[in-house]
């Protein structure tokens, strides 16, 4: 942002900002999900929105995300803006079909004969014990598949740029947010997140990351909840006479491995960090890329992922296998 901005927001008042400037411009713009409506949205993705858009336009769903993603799938095939929220990313195995082989494929299918312009978006990430089955991030699972844009904002000034990005964009978008991100009283987040924020509305491009620090000695590539804990690791390392170049990605659909590759080629080490699991997910992937398009540049390499486990519903045992400031910055460390 080159302008002044005097107000703050945090990352879940960003959101429903972006959503309900979209929904005043379009009457096609429709917010559907589980606890959307009278709730708010448990994560507070929709606070307010029913008090000025009433119930025909933030609707709230039956315990069936096949339905109601297959329907949002329908209204966008017809012409309309469905945003339509899963409450955990976790929850996308019951609406498979109609995330993968639907959302994904049907402009397709079609010969381009219709678009699906659908948002959806999805709670994503742990740190807060809810177990194996609520606090996954899964971004490599729809990164993975043909179709489908995928964007996960850090900071509020991020989450209203992306949103309309995402709602005005004539493909499938999935808009994956962090719950520790979002700024709801419950469940506190870490400095960062909320950010300066300008009441006009603006957009952010996908595929056109962010250096958020910049460096000489490592780049450290990451997205979400682990861009602040990188920026973290980067102000612990400078202590110790170790520059650290932060890039949050913003988007993994389309990838911007332009300005990641731009940096490795200062620094020449690439430490590459996510809240995902480690095998065949989003860090081997930077690596490849990276690799791909200017393997000399690369001294030394890190991986600061999940494991391969369950994430576990004890505290201190969830603490263990998620990544924090002082993962990453060991692996910074194991690259000089």
């Amino acid at each position: 942002m080159s302008e002044k901005v005097d107000r703050e927001l945090t990352m879940s008042r960003a959101m429903v900002e972006a959503i309900a400037t979209e929904m005043r411009e379009d009457d096609d713009v429709f917010y559907m999900g589980e606890d959307v409506a009278d709730y708010g949205g448990i994560f507070d993705s929709t606070q307010g929105l029913l008090d000025e858009f009433g119930y025909d336009r933030i609707m709230d769903v039956p315990i069936s995300e096949t339905a109601y993603l297959g329907a949002a799938v329908g209204a966008a095939q017809s012409g309309m803006r469905p945003i339509a929220e899963l409450m955990f990313v976790d929850f996308f195995g019951v609406a498979m079909d109609q995330i993968y082989n639907q959302m994904a494929k049907n402009t397709y299918m079609s010969g381009g004969n219709f678009s699906v312009p659908m948002v959806l978006t999805a709670a994503v990430g742990g740190t807060y014990n809810d177990a194996a089955q609520h606090s996954q991030t899964l971004y490599g699972t729809f990164a993975h598949m043909p179709g489908m844009k995928v964007v996960v904002p850090s900071t509020a000034y991020e989450a209203k740029g992306l949103m309309h990005n995402a709602i005005r964009d004539d493909d499938p978008v999935v808009y994956m947010f962090h719950k520790r991100l979002m700024g709801i009283g419950w469940l506190p987040a870490p400095d960062g997140p909320k950010t300066p924020v300008p009441e006009e509305d603006y957009t952010i491009p996908f595929g056109s990351a962010d250096v958020k620090r910049e460096g000489d000695d490592a780049t450290i590539v990451t997205l979400g909840l682990h861009v602040h804990r990188a920026l973290d690791a980067a102000e612990s390392l400078a202590e110790d006479g170790i520059d650290a170049e932060v890039v949050d990605l913003r988007s993994l659909v389309p990838l911007d491995t332009e300005t990641i590759v731009e940096s490795v080629e200062k620094t020449g080490n690439l430490v590459v960090v996510d809240e995902d699991y480690r095998s065949y997910g989003v860090t081997g992937e930077i690596v490849a890329s990276v690799a791909d398009e200017s393997l000399a540049a690369l001294d030394s390499v890190e991986r600061v992922a999940l494991p391969d486990v369950p994430i576990p519903y004890s505290r201190p045992m969830e603490q263990e296998v998620v990544p924090d400031a002082d993962d990453i910055a060991s692996a910074v460390e194991r690259t000089q």
